[in-house]
């Protein structure tokens, strides 16, 4: 069945706890990529403007120490959605106690409170990432609704997330419009995708990869593999793979991906290779049939990038996680460029990418806007692309 969505509840007059993933990447206790704080605004907004009474909150980071309550706070998030609402989000420096309650009581239709980082009630038991059953009860008795609209912790059983949806009464939880593009776009390219099913898979490890790979022979049309996974399936035919990583405990589970996918696993025709981890050092480009023992492989190579692009081109949905190559080092960004430009040019397709490095990459590189979806969750889309059922949508309330 399908998810009830933040429309189809009733938020005039009703205090509304918002879920969010405000997990940002900070220096210096200032935030340096707004982008999940941007990308909550429509949900926020729309609350808001129904009559709404918005409670909103998140985790930063893992907290371990005294030190991480000053380090990890999450007011600077606070400050910077108040400046995109152009309006006053008022800050409640505790996750408990009578001041965040009176704060929620005091609350208006139309007006919007957000209470300190999750997480610091991991600080003392590990009360949030453990779901403690009072926790969760606790959060819930400040909202009339539940609106879970971070996705990024999709994955994660957590007070913030399944504790409040167990607590706070049937039918009164609801995805918002972040959560529900995740669910629309990932799940309906695992579930009932527009063929050809294009899948491109990068980054270092094929055991991060393993259930992902699994789970799309059966539906995916194509599987592209990049990054430096690429050299254990190598190796897992018997190439030389030099001084590239390569894992060496999963050469049998390679050796029967590649049996049981029946040609679909296309692998790299040829890598640029170097010495040296290193962008400066000497590098060129190998045949994958070649590649000198003393070198390494960073990237994957023009005609292998010709060939994916050849794929590519054919493909009505798109699912891509994990660079080609070490795209942060100039000379081996070009295998993930040019994946990037394959997918950009693609006309009349839905191109989806699974959060992570990838993501990074693409909004890097300048090509966000090409793609039909960006993933907000790493290790959620992971799950969600694996067909595991994640708790966080779980427990959002049916249709």
């Amino acid at each position: 069945m399908a998810k009830k969505i933040v429309t189809d509840l009733d938020l005039k007059n009703k205090k509304v706890l918002v879920r969010l993933d405000f997990n940002v990447p900070m220096k210096d206790g200032k935030i340096t990529n707004d982008n999940r704080i941007v990308a909550a605004l429509p949900t926020i907004k729309y609350i808001l403007e129904n009559g709404g009474k918005v409670i909103a909150f998140s985790h930063l980071g893992k907290v371990k120490t005294k030190e991480d309550l000053i380090s990890k706070s999450i007011r600077p998030a606070a400050n910077r959605l108040a400046e995109l609402l152009e309006k006053e989000v008022k800050f409640i420096p505790t996750t408990k106690g009578p001041e965040l309650e009176a704060a929620v009581d005091a609350l208006k239709p139309g007006e919007i409170m957000m209470f300190e980082n999750t997480r610091f009630e991991d600080l003392d038991g590990k009360k949030e990432s453990s779901n403690d059953p009072e926790l969760g009860k606790y959060w819930a008795s400040l909202g009339d609704l539940f609106v879970n609209d971070a996705f990024g912790t999709a994955h994660r059983s957590h007070a913030s997330n399944i504790g409040i949806a167990a607590n706070i009464g049937e039918g009164k939880t609801a995805a918002g419009f972040l959560m529900e593009k995740e669910i629309k776009f990932i799940g309906g390219a695992v579930d009932n995708p527009t063929k050809p099913l294009i899948a491109i898979l990068g980054g270092s490890k094929v055991s991060d990869k393993i259930g992902v790979i699994e789970n799309l022979l059966d539906k995916a049309d194509k599987i592209l593999v990049g990054g430096a996974m690429m050299f254990t399936f190598l190796r897992a035919l018997g190439k030389n793979t030099g001084k590239s990583m390569v894992e060496e405990d999963k050469l049998d589970l390679a050796k029967s991906l590649l049996d049981k996918a029946n040609g679909k696993l296309v692998l790299p025709i040829d890598t640029v290779v170097s010495k040296e981890f290193n962008n400066d050092a000497p590098h060129k480009t190998v045949s994958v049939n070649n590649i000198p023992e003393d070198q390494m492989g960073l990237d994957i190579g023009a005609a292998t990038i010709k060939l994916f692009s050849e794929e590519i081109s054919n493909a009505k949905t798109v699912v891509w996680n994990g660079p080609m190559g070490v795209f942060e080092m100039p000379n081996y960004a070009k295998g993930t460029i040019g994946v990037c430009e394959a997918i950009a040019n693609l006309k009349n397709s839905t191109t989806i990418i699974g959060g992570g490095d990838s993501a990074a990459a693409a909004i890097q590189l300048g090509y966000a806007s090409k793609f039909t979806h960006i993933s907000t969750g790493g290790g959620a889309s992971l799950e969600y692309l694996e067909g595991k059922e994640l708790p966080g949508i779980v427990s959002i309330s049916e249709k």
